[in-house]
């Protein structure tokens, strides 16, 4: 017979020791992330594009704990590598892979461009994919049964449901990263690693300025909370999918959205 080890409150969700990088990490979202993660004790690594970006975020996010912010192009495969490559040197082993990074492009469908798809797939979906093959050993590396190592993909309630704005690639691409996560949960499960996939719905970012300037007070009076998003709300799903009290969850897409999506 199993006997059940129960653990501390303060141990479950606990993630001192802990390294994570969080891709996009210098705003919104991401940053949200960075700081939830820094406050539960992990060392994180954030990435952006913009080396000026990655310099104000470190600066920002450096009040919260042990933070290392490097520019790089994820939208290129050897930009995925090179991050990589850069986060693994020193054989120093990463606990937790946070694939927020992303891109939306709006525009209306009879004028929808080529581009809209390279650009926002490349990011949302083909970069995920990139950087968990790059980093799978070293993630192998740190988890166990017991203490898996944690994988944890941002997708979008516009994946699912239909979002009322023209961002075709954007839900698409959303909607396969939901997919993705759940084939590799599957698979990566028996090696000690879990894959799980945050949907936030309206959230202050730098990608939803333009919306919730305009439409902010209806959306949120038609929430079910009746509100948006708050920093804490993201960091606190990353924090419990990160420590003991979410290594038993694999395969999930956990929408973060005030029951916009979920009771629509």
């Amino acid at each position: 017979m199993v006997v059940n080890q129960f653990t501390t409150h303060a141990e479950l969700f606990d993630l001192s020791g802990k390294r994570a990088l969080v891709t996009g990490g210098t705003r919104g979202i991401g940053m949200m992330i960075a700081r939830g993660l820094l406050q539960a004790g992990v060392r994180v690594v954030i990435s952006s594009r913009s080396a000026e970006a990655c310099a104000q975020a470190q600066e920002q996010l450096s009040a919260f704990g042990d933070v290392l912010a490097i520019p790089a192009d994820l939208s290129r495969h050897d930009g995925c590598r090179r991050l990589s490559e850069v986060v693994t040197a020193g054989e120093e082993p990463l606990d937790i892979l946070v694939n927020n990074a992303g891109a939306l492009w709006d525009e209306p469908l009879e004028t929808f461009p080529d581009a809209a798809w390279d650009t926002v797939v490349d990011l949302n979906l083909k970069s995920p994919f990139w950087l968990i093959q790059a980093l799978l050993p070293t993630l192998r590396k740190a988890g166990t049964a017991d203490d898996p190592a944690r994988i944890i993909n941002i997708g979008s309630i516009a994946a699912i449901h239909i979002p009322h704005r023209p961002n075709y690639s954007y839900s698409s691409s959303k909607a396969a990263l939901h997919q993705l996560t759940r084939h590799l949960a599957r698979e990566l499960g028996p090696q000690h690693v879990t894959v799980n996939a945050v949907a936030p719905g309206p959230f202050p970012s730098t990608m939803m300025a333009a919306t919730l300037d305009e439409f902010g007070e209806a959306i949120a009076a038609a929430a079910p909370l009746r509100r948006i998003g708050r920093d804490d709300d993201m960091a606190g799903v990353t924090v419990f999918l990160a420590s003991r009290a979410g290594a038993y969850l694999t395969g999930a897409v956990i929408p973060v959205d005030g029951g916009i999506a979920t009771t629509a």
